[in-house]
């Protein structure tokens, strides 16, 4: 089997406990992660009205709510939310959260959108697990307006750890993976999470990626002991 359906057959597994184990992992601190991504992509797109969202790795579909509830808060009128994702077991538990979205099964490198029709594009804790990365970012470009923005949440490598970090890295090693595990039943797919930090890019590397994918990188910060970075780039 090739990685890349290994990844998605891995999650296809997990998918009934996924949400649990994530929340006791993340203690729950990466809803204020999502809520960050989403009040500052729609501060710097400035628009009332959006037409479309599409949330790439959608999983269970929690950040496409956040995208929804966020324009709420802020009076910000969205036509269509779009959840990508190549796991049927995970949009299978999207579609019963949250049955309003719209949902393609579909690989990050190949999203059934048309070119420049949607204005902005997430992908939370994602595009670690997509082989073909820079096919992928092309593909965020196609489907994007001139303008749209792309936002990214990852668990980036760090090279240089500070004493945080390695606090970070050890939990991320040696906790989680059995507490993940433990709620899954599968210990193989959470020891896959640190293992596919310690296998990613870089912040800096990342930014690179997303200029010569034809972006503008806008907004860059690392969180919680450099946990989680946020990304946010416009299409030129």
């Amino acid at each position: 089997m090739e990685k890349q359906e290994k990844i998605v057959s891995m999650f296809d597994n997990i998918a009934p406990t996924y949400d649990t184990a994530n929340r006791v992992m993340s203690m729950g601190v990466d809803k204020s992660w999502r809520r960050k991504a989403c009040d500052l992509a729609y501060k710097f797109y400035g628009k009332e009205s959006i037409d479309k969202i599409v949330d790439v790795a959608c999983g269970t579909g929690d950040m496409m709510d956040f995208w929804r509830s966020r324009a709420q808060k802020s009076n910000i009128q969205i036509n269509e939310i779009v959840g990508v994702d190549p796991s049927v077991g995970m949009v299978d538990v999207a579609k019963q959260k949250y049955p309003a979205f719209n949902y393609h099964i579909s690989k990050a490198t190949q999203i059934p959108l048309e070119d420049s029709s949607s204005d902005i594009l997430s992908i939370t804790y994602g595009i670690r697990n997509v082989v073909e990365r820079k096919e992928a970012l092309d593909e965020f470009n196609r489907v994007l307006k001139t303008g749209g923005l792309v936002v990214i949440l990852e668990f980036m490598r760090n090279e240089n750890p500070s004493t945080l970090g390695k606090i970070r890295d050890f939990y991320m090693n040696r906790i989680l993976p059995k507490v993940g595990g433990f709620i899954s039943k599968n210990l193989e797919a959470y020891e896959y999470l640190p293992n596919s930090i310690e296998d990613f890019s870089t912040v800096e590397n990342m930014q690179a990626e997303l200029e010569a994918a034809g972006f503008e990188m806008l907004y860059t910060k690392s969180f919680s002991m450099d946990i989680s970075t946020l990304l946010i780039a416009r299409k030129k």
